[in-house]
């Protein structure tokens, strides 16, 4: 296990060594990122980190499901498996939504859901970890560029579009790891 903070800017030193002192006596292993602060710099030794647990623990790791399930099943599975849920309720509108997706073969490909984050259920409601719920899909779509399907639960927003001119276009790295004009 991994524990990969991002401190902010105001937390001071006894902070952050308090939460890794805490992270490490529950074994887990805790490596600082600063790349707020300190840019792609700040990011390395996570990165390392990364590239270290990825090639040493070759253990039982295994997808929550197949991309050869259909959609439902996928969906399904993430809930099971990942938020620890009974089931999925499938609204009449998304059911067309997923067998349009199948129909045009685009039905394997992995899904994203967007839910809350204050819940593993799609209720904001229902705090943390809650046992006994269902989670209700309203919409599903394709992320054709990013190529995943979308399955948007409970009352979502998802990001708008872009401006014109996104703010992306006016960030920079140098060359010693600064990032520059992100806000």
């Amino acid at each position: 296990m991994c524990c990969c903070g991002q401190p902010f800017p105001t937390d001071t030193d006894n902070e952050i060594d308090f939460i890794i002192k805490k992270c490490r006596e529950l074994g887990v292993n805790t490596v600082l990122s600063t790349v707020w602060a300190d840019g792609g710099k700040g990011g390395e030794a996570l990165a390392r980190e990364v590239v270290r647990l990825c090639e040493e623990e070759k253990g039982d790791f295994t997808f929550s499901y197949e991309l050869e399930s259909s959609v439902e099943e996928k969906i399904q599975a993430v809930v099971k498996k990942v938020y620890g849920g009974d089931g999925i309720s499938v609204l009449p509108a998304a059911k067309k939504q997923i067998e349009t997706i199948e129909k045009l073969g685009l039905g394997k490909l992995p899904i994203c859901v967007a839910k809350t984050q204050y819940s593993f259920s799609d209720d904001p409601t229902k705090l943390g970890a809650p046992e006994g719920f269902t989670v209700t899909i309203k919409n599903v779509k394709v992320s054709a560029g990013a190529g995943f399907i979308v399955v948007l639960t409970g009352d979502i927003m998802t990001m708008p579009g872009l401006p014109k001119v996104p703010a992306a276009e006016k960030i920079d790295v140098d060359e010693n790891g600064k990032i520059t004009g992100l806000f």
